[in-house]
């Protein structure tokens, strides 16, 4: 039994992977790291002895072996998973905030598999202050803040988000590798930014947490939102400081480029915060987000 639930794990990363035509998207949606999914990937083309996706930086291309795989077994994957799925419907409606890059890429995946055990959701996008305001008024049931809340609420560290500092392949050519290797910020310092506000959060907390000072670069562009800044970097606006989750894809693809290779890569936590004794339907959706491997974010 053990080796036919085997076999249906490598079939199901292989759907996925096939109906996203990715496997970083494969690996959201599984709820995986890229290598785990990878290696799932690598162990079931060993099996049948041919490969299944020609890889391009563009993500990968079924082969006509893994289009007459999916169409074998795409549907009964899908029924063969809700079958073996032991956990009890659930019913209510959970209000839940977070950000808008990280529900996103993250967290609307993670919440799908409790839609088909019958939960509803209610997903308000916006800024870490305003949803806690949010929570602490009744509004929200769960809030998933980069920012540690104050009294009265209940914060629980639910993962760690990386930042990577990138730019697009022409400016990283204008480093001074040599400059780099002894004053980073001085290296850096003619490279313009593109931020998420004109506080420069992220960017500020790289630069004091890796160069120990406040940036100095002039600022290109403001937009409010985290895909819009990658947006703008991959189209040689500027650069900037971004989590792994929103940048890898960019940098596998080679749209963007490390501009500076930290020894211990800057973290922030992401907490999952509730007030007072959450209903079931949100308790559930608690336990869930916890015991979920969410990877390197």
């Amino acid at each position: 039994m053990a080796d036919k639930l085997t076999d249906l794990d490598l079939l199901a990363t292989f759907v996925e992977i096939y109906r996203g035509g990715s496997i970083t998207a494969a690996a959201t949606r599984r709820g995986l790291t890229q290598p785990a999914v990878s290696g799932q990937l690598a162990k079931l083309e060993k099996e049948l002895g041919e490969p299944l996706f020609v890889r391009s930086s563009r993500g990968v291309t079924p082969t006509p072996r893994a289009d007459e795989l999916a169409r074998r077994v795409g549907s009964h994957v899908d029924h063969l998973r809700n079958a073996l799925d032991p956990a009890p419907a659930l019913e209510g409606t959970v209000r839940i905030g977070g950000a808008a890059e990280f529900m996103t890429a993250r967290g609307l995946p993670a919440l799908t598999p409790l839609v088909r055990r019958g939960i509803r959701f209610e997903v308000t996008l916006g800024l870490a202050n305003d949803l806690l305001d949010g929570l602490k008024t009744g509004q929200l049931d769960i809030v998933l803040s980069a920012v540690r809340p104050g009294a009265g609420l209940t914060a629980t560290p639910l993962t760690d988000e990386e930042f990577l500092l990138v730019g697009p392949p022409l400016l990283a050519r204008t480093v001074d590798q040599a400059l780099l290797a002894v004053d980073p910020a001085r290296a850096l310092e003619h490279l313009p930014l593109a931020a998420y506000s004109d506080e420069l959060p992220i960017i500020r907390r790289y630069w004091r947490s890796e160069f120990g000072k406040r940036p100095k670069n002039a600022v290109a562009v403001i937009v409010p939102d985290l895909r819009a800044v990658l947006a703008a970097v991959i189209a040689g606006a500027g650069v900037s400081a971004l989590p792994r989750y929103l940048a890898e894809p960019a940098l596998t693809a080679g749209s963007v480029e490390l501009l500076h290779q930290p020894e211990i890569p800057p973290l922030n936590t992401l907490h999952l915060v509730t007030r007072g004794t959450p209903t079931p339907a949100a308790r559930a959706v608690v336990e869930h987000l916890q015991e979920r491997d969410w990877g390197v974010l």
